[in-house]
């Protein structure tokens, strides 16, 4: 008769097959979608049969993000757990806006990742805030430019302005020659404020875990020195007693 250890270890193997089974085709979805949906945002001068087929394109990768987290989900040994280890998967399968960032998790892949040391631990760090600083300004600028298109006094009309005005609200300067006229222009402005102070924060974060090991390294290599010094210093002096012997 098999017990609840034994069901719990086929629940671990079924989700791992299936990860390793979805983890590529959902990378190229994902790079699907960022073109898809930047197409969409973008090209003033698509024909109403060509949104429709993006859009169904669109929304069959949706349904399929949603199908795999279900699966996932009910696969899953602790429910709560997995919710709460998979927050931007389950963004992915309710927003649109956070779809393409699903290829971002499938960094975790490289070799140099699996290590545990503090300097591949902040490699992956850096990665990751790294590509998602990236994504983060390039998917938001090209909604922008959907949200206000067209819009009174509109003045993000292009991708060009959009990215430049991205870069300059997330690290909160705020020129103020480029604002948002659409509430929905505003919000995405309120999120890339709140994630530049994110980001700040985590960037911080990085540099002192940064400093504190090289200032390990750097008195951990003196110790060794001194220590090094004191054993020739006895030896120098066990050479001297067997002369004067």
């Amino acid at each position: 008769m098999r017990g609840p250890s034994d069901r719990l270890a086929r629940r671990q193997r079924a989700v791992q097959h299936w990860e390793n089974f979805s983890a590529w085709p959902f990378l190229v979805l994902s790079i699907v979608f960022i073109v898809l949906y930047s197409v969409r945002c973008l090209d003033i001068q698509l024909k109403d049969r060509d949104m429709l087929t993006i859009w169904a394109v669109l929304t069959g990768i949706w349904a399929v993000f949603i199908v795999d987290y279900v699966v996932r989900l009910f696969l899953a040994a602790d429910r709560w757990s997995f919710v709460r280890r998979n927050v931007p998967d389950l963004l992915a399968a309710l927003l649109p806006i956070f779809r393409p960032f699903r290829a971002i998790k499938e960094l975790h892949r490289l070799r140099y990742f699996h290590q545990r040391t503090g300097a591949a631990v902040r490699a992956r760090l850096v990665t990751y805030a790294a590509a998602f600083v990236v994504l983060w300004i390039y998917t938001i600028a090209v909604t922008e430019v959907w949200v206000e298109r067209g819009a009174k006094g509109v003045t993000i009309d292009n991708l060009g302005d959009a990215l430049y005005w991205a870069m300059v609200t997330i690290t909160t300067v705020g020129y103020g020659d480029m604002v948002p006229v659409t509430t929905a222009g505003r919000v995405l402005a309120m999120l890339l404020m709140a994630s530049g102070i994110v980001i700040v924060g985590v960037t911080t974060a990085t540099v002192v875990s940064y400093l504190n090991d090289a200032i390990r390294a750097y008195r951990r290599s003196d110790h060794d020195a001194a220590d090094e010094v004191h054993v020739q210093a006895l030896e120098g002096d066990d050479d001297e007693g067997e002369r004067g012997r």
